[in-house]
C-alpha cells in the first residue's frame, strides 16, 4: 500500500508537470517540468524523501525494462537509420565523451571545493584550540 501511495505522489507531480507544459508557451516537455517540480519540492522540504523514496528506487530498478519498447521501435527503423549509421555512431561517441568530460570536471570541482573547505575548517578549528 505504501508503494501505491508513493507512486501516486510521483504521478501527481508528473501530471502537474504535464499541465504546466500545456499552459506555458515554452518548448519544454511536461516530464521535465515534473522532474524540476519534484526536485524543488524535495529541496525545499515541502515533500519529504520518505514519501517517494521506495517507489523511486523501484522505478530505478526497472528502468532498463522501460526502454524495451523504444529499442524494438528503433530496430524496426533500422533500414531508415542505416543510411546515416556512421553519423549516428560518431555523434553518439562524441556526445558521450563530452558528457563524461563535463561530468568529471564538475565532480572534480565540487570535490576540490569540499576539500578546501575541510582544510580551511580544520586550520581555523585548530587555531581556536591553541
Amino acid at each position: 500500500m505504501k508503494y501505491i501511495f508513493q507512486t501516486g505522489i510521483i504521478f501527481a507531480i508528473t501530471l502537474i508537470g504535464e499541465i504546466l507544459a500545456g499552459l506555458l508557451p515554452l518548448p519544454i516537455p511536461g516530464s521535465i517540468y515534473g522532474l524540476i517540480l519534484l526536485f524543488l519540492l524535495l529541496l525545499t522540504g515541502a515533500l519529504k524523501l520518505k514519501y517517494v523514496e521506495g517507489a523511486g528506487n523501484f522505478f530505478l530498478t526497472i528502468l532498463p525494462f522501460l526502454f524495451i519498447s523504444n529499442c524494438v521501435s528503433l530496430m524496426d527503423s533500422m533500414e531508415l537509420l542505416g543510411n546515416h549509421a556512421i553519423v549516428i555512431v560518431v555523434l553518439t561517441v562524441v556526445s558521450t565523451l563530452v558528457v563524461m568530460v563535463v561530468t568529471g570536471g564538475v565532480a572534480q570541482f565540487f570535490i576540490s571545493r569540499r576539500k578546501k573547505a575541510e582544510v580551511k575548517e580544520a586550520t581555523e578549528g585548530g587555531a581556536e584550540h591553541e
